[in-house]
């Protein structure tokens, strides 16, 4: 009677893989998507890339112009404020939380986050620096029970991601990052709401005036 979990389809892989290929720069800003060579490189259909490009289009990676077809959407600085924003709102407000509830197991979830953080660093590995960062910040708001805004910050991950993607390859940012997030965490550990918020706020901002540099720096090179 067990029913088997099925395995990924075609069309989640070829997702998966373009949406990847956009997020690390594989793809960048303003390049065509054309569909006779993404079905040569991702081995499906035309019918499956068209599918795929369209949820990358819900997604806000990818734009349909009108005499190009498919192309990489260039981030908009006025959207990425407005994400970071958002960020700042929220991810403060869970880090205070977190800190009120003085529970040692989420600095312990925290902490593990944050050594997957550094150790994908080091090895260079940027999806693993996304992943490990996407698991710190679900602890934040699982652990104090913030499923609704939990649910918000995921449904922007795509574009968070794409905005991290960005920033985390910036000078210094391997060592900027981490620490700013272990502040947050040694503010939780302390019980300390008010420092948790502000470090959380100041990560978010610090992250927010990096990407405003790297996104004003495109729009005068476009």
């Amino acid at each position: 009677m067990k029913v088997e979990r099925p395995t990924k389809t075609l069309r989640e892989l070829a997702l998966d893989n373009l949406r990847e290929a956009i997020v690390s720069g594989h793809f960048k800003p303003g390049d065509r998507l054309v569909e006779r060579d993404l079905c040569a490189q991702l081995g499906v259909s035309r019918t499956i890339v068209r599918e795929v490009l369209r949820h990358l289009e819900s997604e806000g990676l990818v734009s349909t112009l009108a005499n190009r077809g498919p192309i990489v959407a260039t981030l908009d600085l006025n959207e990425a404020r407005q994400i970071y924003e958002i960020r700042g709102a929220l991810e403060g407000m869970a880090a205070r939380l977190c800190a009120e509830k003085r529970d040692a197991a989420i600095v312990a979830e925290l902490e593990k986050s944050l050594i997957g953080i550094r150790q994908s660093y080091s090895n260079k590995d940027m999806p693993g620096v996304l992943a490990y960062t996407s698991a710190f910040y679900q602890t934040l708001f699982s652990r104090v029970d913030r499923t609704v805004a939990w649910g918000i910050v995921n449904s922007l991950t795509v574009r968070i991601n794409h905005l991290r993607s960005m920033t985390i390859k910036t000078e210094n940012r391997h060592v900027e990052g981490p620490a700013q997030m272990k502040r947050i965490v040694e503010a939780i550990r302390r019980g300390d709401g008010e420092a948790a918020y502000q470090a959380a706020i100041d990560h978010v901002t610090r992250a927010s005036a990096i990407a405003e540099q790297i996104l004003s720096a495109q729009l005068k090179t476009a």
